[in-house]
């Protein structure tokens, strides 16, 4: 039998009296990966997390976290668990060493705190009141208090925001140690490369339900290549080739031919059967596949395509 996932979220329905903030989702979190949670504001995601976290019971449907009810368990599971929250949750005339000092004090096993402070770069700002903090030096704290009880879960709810970019990669490879030591982690980004980068599976949300669900390079796959760059002899009638498939094709420069459009195997197919036909000498052929961004991108937009049209398939990944 199959080891049940870090967390399992079957047919989970949240309402806000007659609004329905999440809608009848399921997904899996498997242990010891990275899964990226992505919709746009209101897709559910905070509504999900609170869930996840324990903060409140599901209208409808269950959520195990760790194999326990997160409410029902909730003392028994928040020492295994580590929230990394937006903002707040902490004094704010406290210091930066007090506040991951108390949080430590809390833990059974703690990391060590200088640790933390150095890896995350707040050795310089250790005396220095949470208040008076720049947003992103209160992410990195807000991370290091997620991290130093030594949790099997983290939660990273928009990790990096605010945060320079040199913050950032140190933030993504510490995430990326979590993951090898075993640790399973349940992120929220707008940023897509950070999901791309990070992510082991992808659920993406919108209007509180899963459009997709799949690794990203599954998810970018199934979305197929959007631009075919063709060399080949000059002069070739490419208008004909806009015949058998629905592409928009130039031969932008002597002998450079573009086909753009949602290219699908077959439509690839067609295109260098085409110029095998035209007994035209192809000398290469280049593609570029779409990447998570776009395909985020067609699922969430307000004239998104149905989700069917990305991925191959609804069910939570297991």
């Amino acid at each position: 039998m199959s080891q049940a996932g870090a967390v399992e979220v079957r047919d989970v329905v949240v309402r806000y009296g007659d609004v329905t903030a999440v809608d009848g989702v399921s997904l899996t979190a498997p242990r010891g990966q990275v899964l990226a949670l992505l919709g746009n504001n209101g897709a559910g995601k905070t509504s999900l997390l609170q869930v996840c976290e324990g903060f409140r019971r599901p209208d409808g449907g269950v959520a195990t976290v760790l194999g326990l009810d997160p409410v029902g368990d909730h003392d028994a599971l928040m020492p295994r668990l580590g929230i990394m929250l937006q903002a707040g949750g902490v004094y704010p005339w406290a210091t930066v060493g007090e506040i991951l000092e108390l949080f430590a004090g809390f833990a059974a096993t703690p990391l060590d705190t200088g640790m933390l402070l150095d890896r995350l770069g707040l050795r310089g700002v250790r005396r220095t009141r949470w208040r008076r903090l720049s947003g992103g030096e209160q992410q990195r704290l807000a991370l290091a208090v997620a991290l130093v009880g030594r949790p099997e879960l983290v939660f990273l709810d928009e990790p990096t925001a605010g945060m320079d970019t040199e913050a950032r990669h140190t933030t993504w490879q510490l995430v990326e140690e979590l993951r090898a030591d075993g640790v399973s982690v349940l992120l929220t980004t707008h940023l897509l490369d950070e999901a791309e980068r990070l992510a082991d599976q992808v659920v993406i949300m919108r209007s509180g339900r899963v459009a997709a669900t799949g690794t990203p390079a599954e998810l970018t796959a199934a979305a197929g290549i959007d631009l075919l760059e063709v060399h080949a002899d000059a002069g070739l009638p490419v208008t004909a080739l806009g015949d058998r498939i629905d592409a928009k094709i130039d031969e932008t420069s002597p002998g450079e031919y573009s086909i753009a459009g949602a290219l699908d195997s077959a439509a690839i197919a067609a295109v260098l059967a085409w110029f095998a036909e035209a007994d035209a000498r192809v000398t290469s052929v280049n593609s570029r596949r779409r990447t998570l961004e776009d395909v985020y991108l067609a699922l969430t937009t307000t004239r998104a395509p149905a989700a069917t049209s990305i991925t191959t398939s609804t069910e939570a990944p297991r």
